[in-house]
């Protein structure tokens, strides 16, 4: 249904064919030739940066180091690990008393990582290519044109890419290859469907995430049955306790699953989860494992009834229900702070590589780390971390680089791993890039959070109650040299940024959600009423009362004309 909705709205603008390929679950790269020869190989990172894998990818024969012409040229595509290599991978590690790899993704992750490049030229990975970034530059009308260049080029084209007329060619490739995918040599988790005209990708043009010109069909989630040997309970960052399925242990999409989220009571009562049950479970997402249901059929009578706790299980303080979780609201539970020192230097957060969990919880035992501020004083206490055991110089001096580097990471990194309530990783870029620097955000009102898109009340009222909670601890991190700004790329036109706008009546060359984009794209919010705090009301043809309120409080008025020519 999802991808007949996708054709329709694709419909509505142009005549599209399509191009269907399998969706490769390997890792993404990028790789640059400058005259013709190989200069860099990255990762996709998280968009902005990623790591450079230059070394480990000119040990991958389907990558060529020379090609045929004298180029410069960026091509995109992704590593993979075959079934057939993760399989003698394994029985190698086996063989080697070593912990098995879970997945040939993982396996060919961890592979391009290595420092060592002969580790990953002894993998035997491989790599599809599958996008152009610059096709214009090389005369090249359709996404099916590029392929066959870059094949032609000498990379590797997946062999099983088709040029499709119609959705309903495209719906017989899915059915097609849901049913021969255990067939491949590879994994694949999907299949990617492109509008092939490059000219109608342009016009169908992209959300502030995905292009509008293509999507993917995901195959459902597989499921396994086991069963329930326990309920245990959790304590996160922000103090929510969580129930966990303690199961038989059981091999789930390439890796052994012995626990699973259960969510919140509410989750288990609904589901009438019981201790003992036999279970169905998957991987929500690919990734997290969750219990979808229970096989009351094969119960016993011996099952136990579920039963919530009312005190923390680390700290015993009284637990505290807001909306369908429980909460330990200790600002001194061990396991909180502990949480929240974790997700401080997680990947998308302020990415401080080389600290496990295992070691901020052994420093945070030792009295080394209590808060988010001691990570940028632990070099105060270098000799003694030296004498630890299992550390040494090297690894101690890795992690205190980790650290200064970190300094310099752009600000919705730093706001994400603040911990503000409420404010995840997608919010976090939002309000930084809109604010800048945290000083203007942190003057904010609750009303002015409420004006930008995206931003609710109750996002806003957290951020308002974080920064007039906690301008000490920003005022401590900038004075150890944390990076309080926005570094991405902002486009701006002092038209349009930070300016609210209303939009009213029906618009002749651009569509309500077109123009809507194409402000908030310029720095621009978008509000639904017009108020004292509109900027500008944009009108087409037949306006409604939102026109007679702007006449009234006395805002510029902007026809559809005037409005392009501002764009």
């Amino acid at each position: 249904e999802e991808i007949r909705l996708f054709d329709n709205r694709i419909k509505k603008e142009v005549i599209p064919n399509y191009v269907c390929e399998l969706k490769i679950d390997g890792l993404s790269v990028s790789l640059l030739y400058k005259n013709g020869k190989l200069v860099r190989g990255a990762t996709r990172g998280d968009g902005i940066a990623g790591e450079d894998i230059t070394h480990n990818v000119k040990t991958i024969k389907t990558i060529p180091l020379v090609l045929p012409k004298p180029i410069d040229i960026e091509v995109r595509g992704e590593i993979y690990m075959s079934k057939k290599s993760f399989n003698k991978l394994n029985e190698i590690r086996k063989a080697n008393g070593e912990e098995l790899l879970a997945n040939p993704r993982n396996a060919a992750a961890g592979s391009v990582r290595q420092l060592d490049s002969k580790i990953a030229a002894s993998r035997n990975l491989a790599c599809f290519i599958y996008h152009l970034p610059n096709p214009e530059e090389f005369g090249i009308k359709t996404h099916y044109e590029s392929l066959q260049f870059m094949k032609d080029l000498g990379f590797d084209i997946n062999p099983n890419i088709e040029l499709l007329k119609d959705i309903d060619e495209v719906l017989k490739y899915i059915a097609k290859w849901t049913e021969k995918r255990n067939d491949l040599p590879y994994e694949i988790d999907g299949i990617v469907i492109k509008t092939n005209d490059f000219s109608q990708q342009a016009k169908l043009g992209f959300t502030s995430k995905y292009p509008k010109w293509a999507t993917a069909y995901k195959f459902p989630a597989l499921e396994v049955l086991t069963k329930l040997k326990d309920i245990k309970f959790t304590v996160g960052r922000t103090g929510q306790v969580t129930p966990n399925a303690v199961l038989e242990p059981v091999r789930l999409m390439g890796s052994v699953i012995s626990r699973a989220t259960l969510h919140n009571e509410d989750y288990v009562l609904t589901k009438h989860i019981k201790i003992g049950d036999i279970v169905a479970i998957r991987k929500a997402g690919d990734v997290i494992p969750e219990v979808v249901s229970v096989k009351k059929d094969r119960r016993t009578g011996d099952e136990q009834d579920f039963k919530m706790i009312t005190e923390c299980p680390i700290c015993g303080s009284k637990l505290v229900k807001k909306d369908t979780s429980y909460y330990c609201v200790n600002d001194d539970c061990d396991k909180k702070k502990i949480e929240n020192l974790i997700h401080f230097v997680s990947r998308d957060a302020m990415y401080i590589d080389g600290f496990g969990d295992r070691i901020i919880e052994d420093f945070y035992n030792m009295g080394y780390l209590n808060n988010i501020i001691d990570f940028y004083e632990l070099y105060k206490y270098k000799e003694e971390l030296m004498e630890l055991e299992g550390f040494g110089s090297k690894s101690i001096n890795n992690l205190l680089d980790s650290i200064e580097n970190s300094k310099q990471n752009s600000l919705e990194r730093l706001l994400f791993g603040l911990g503000i309530r409420y404010v995840g990783n997608k919010t976090a870029k939002i309000l930084a890039k809109y604010y800048g620097n945290i000083d203007n955000l942190m003057q904010a009102s609750y009303e002015e959070l409420l004006d930008i898109k995206d931003i609710g009340e109750v996002i806003a009222r957290s951020v308002v109650d974080y920064f007039t909670n906690n301008k000490q601890l920003i005022f401590s991190l900038k004075e150890h040299g944390i990076n309080m700004s926005y570094l991405g790329k902002i486009t701006v036109n002092d038209n349009f940024n930070k300016k609210t706008f209303v939009l009213t009546g029906t618009l002749s060359n651009i569509t309500r959600n077109e123009a809507k984009e194409k402000i908030e794209e310029l720095g621009g919010n978008v509000s639904g009423s017009v108020s004292k705090k509109t900027d500008v009301v944009i009108v087409g043809e037949n306006p409604g009362s939102k026109y007679d309120d702007a006449l009234k409080l006395g805002i510029t008025i902007w026809n559809e004309e005037e409005f392009l020519s501002q764009l």
